[in-house]
């Protein structure tokens, strides 16, 4: 089911927030550091293979085959005011180093050249994956081209405040075309083994010598075989978005013009017991005995112990597409369950008081993205308690106008979130009168989490001088019931929070005020406790999780149905 459209009213509101700021000249778009000094996560994209033909149908001799952007963490779906947020301010430099072509193809490059290399430069960086072009690469095939020659493009880029992925682009001059069959709907369920039934065609008009496959799995994806023709890479440190398993196999002999192939046995791939709509995807390309050596002694892998995967010449061509890719999701019978919790306090007129909200995953699945290929943030609303005033909210949140009408904080939790994860919302509330069983509300903004069939537990509270009766901070979708038990506090803090990444940080706070208490007692609140997830960055507002971190919460707008 695809989700319901997002309030437009919820992100116009953290819109107009990031507006302002980059009007005033805020640090709300300053280069985006953790408050432990981890910089924004950035990707450099674009094509990872480029398979040139000595047929010369390599396309318009004007257009490149190669066009390079960077991806920053939030969605690229425009606000109501027609902007991408902006995620990072600062100078950066992207750097283009082509000279592993030299002899093997001919190049074009974009930005400032100097021989095989070029320098491409920017000072503003925008959510989302299509935002940010950096230039096209053409490529041909110079007069003495022969078959069978490879080399690499490494793309690479430094700034203040931001960590760039690198591109290593694969070029292969070829006479012949492989494209790989596309795979159907995976047919299995969290924990049991899909049978992959991997595929090629040789699309050109003349016979390859040798391919190479590249395959890989998201996290939640494993592969029991080791077979003696792949190398393994398995990636557990870093963004959530990168770790999981790389393999390249490589195979010898000749693969006729027009014939088709698949492997003599389907590749296993093993879900784990947190998967969900983890990311599988696989490809063929043409590569000689020498080419398929040098790949698999490169970039950490680990060869395989077993028996030679082996590929049959089949009768006719298999219905059903080809393309320079297959991709697919599994699995997607699991679920996740996320519960929110609020805080009470207790305090006189003048005083402050720090309450916590609170956001942890029950499990059993991770959330890699709501929904395939998405990464949109996951969103709370919070409403304050009536007689109070925040003057201190954490870095991760905006003021913003719910989606009942109200106005009060919109917070955001960035996709991937790991199965265990939890982190912690802080906020100082300023007393300016004092009313009995006070309560503001917190929930997920409401509509269809396709991952999360139960969300009784997404509503919680935050009670301020709670009489009998007056409030629970747990989360449920009913009214407050049981008196939460408070308990004394003296100097509200912003204590650690994670969620779903692989590096730990602390929430930060901005507003008005003193950050000691007048008086005031607090409790109740998620302890935040682990490691692995979401930073919270101080100054610039930006939270940071698995992937990155977004300015404002921009989501895409959808449809019903």
């Amino acid at each position: 089911m695809r989700r319901p459209a997002r309030s437009s009213v919820f992100r116009a509101t953290l819109g107009l927030a990031a507006a302002v700021a980059l009007a005033a000249g805020s640090s709300a778009v300053m280069p985006a550091l953790a408050a432990d000094g981890d910089p924004l996560p950035v990707r450099i994209t674009g094509e990872s293979l480029v398979d040139l033909s000595l047929q010369g149908d390599d396309g318009d001799p004007a257009e490149p085959q190669i066009t390079l952007r960077l991806a920053a963490p939030g969605s690229d779906e425009p606000g109501d005011d027609g902007e991408v947020p902006v995620v990072h301010q600062g100078h950066y430099r992207i750097r283009i180093d082509a000279g592993g072509l030299a002899g093997v193809a001919q190049v074009k490059l974009p930005c400032a050249t100097s021989g095989w290399t070029a320098t491409c430069e920017g000072d503003r960086i925008r959510a989302g994956e299509r935002s940010n072009p950096v230039g096209g690469i053409r490529l041909d095939v110079g007069a003495d081209g022969a078959p069978r020659r490879f080399g690499e493009i490494t793309v690479t880029g430094e700034g203040d405040g931001v960590a760039f992925a690198p591109l290593h682009i694969q070029v292969v001059v070829s006479d012949s075309k492989i494209v790989s069959h596309e795979l159907p709907t995976p047919a299995v369920g969290v924990g049991g083994t899909w049978q992959a039934p991997l595929g090629l065609r040789n699309a050109g008009r003349t016979p390859a010598d040798g391919v190479v496959l590249r395959f890989r799995g998201t996290r939640g994806l494993g592969f029991p075989d080791s077979y003696g023709n792949c190398a393994y890479r398995h990636t557990t440190d870093g963004p959530l978005q990168g770790q999981g398993t790389d393999a390249i196999c490589t195979f010898s002999g000749t693969y006729e013009a027009g014939a088709a192939y698949e492997v003599t046995e389907p590749l296993k791939v093993k879900t784990a017991a947190f998967a969900l709509n983890d990311l599988f995807t696989y490809s063929f390309a043409p590569a000689d005995a020498q080419r398929a050596k040098a790949l698999r002694a490169t970039g950490g892998y680990t060869p395989g112990t077993g028996a030679p995967m082996t590929l049959r010449r089949l009768p006719a061509t298999p219905s059903g597409g080809y393309s320079s890719k297959g991709t697919t999701w599994l699995p997607s019978d699991n679920s996740y369950d996320i519960l929110i919790t609020g805080d009470s306090a207790r305090g006189a007129a003048g005083d402050k008081v720090a309450v916590d909200v609170g956001f942890r995953n029950l499990g059993p699945a991770w959330v890699r993205g709501l929904e395939p290929p998405d990464d949109d943030p996951m969103l709370i609303e919070v409403s304050m308690p009536p007689g109070t005033t925040a003057t201190r909210i954490p870095d991760d949140c905006r003021p913003a106008r719910l989606d009942d009408g109200s106005e009060g904080y919109g917070c955001q939790v960035r996709t991937p979130v790991l199965e265990d994860a939890r982190l912690t919302f802080p906020f100082e509330l300023r007393i300016d009168k004092a009313v009995e069983n006070a309560k503001g509300k917190i929930r997920m903004q409401p509509f269809d989490y396709p991952g999360e069939p139960d969300q009784d537990n997404n509503t919680a509270w935050i009670v301020l001088n709670a009489t009998d009766g007056g409030g629970t901070t747990e989360g449920s979708s009913g009214d407050p019931s049981a008196e939460p038990v408070p308990s004394a506090s003296g100097t509200p803090t912003a204590g650690p929070g994670t969620a779903g990444g692989d590096t730990s940080g602390s929430t930060g706070v901005t507003g008005d005020g003193d950050s000691s208490s007048a008086g005031g007692t607090s409790g109740g609140g998620l302890a935040t406790t682990g490691t692995g997830g979401i930073l919270f960055l101080g100054g610039a507002a930006v939270l940071v999780a698995g992937l990155g971190a977004v300015l404002v919460v921009v989501v895409r707008r959808r449809s019903a149905g």
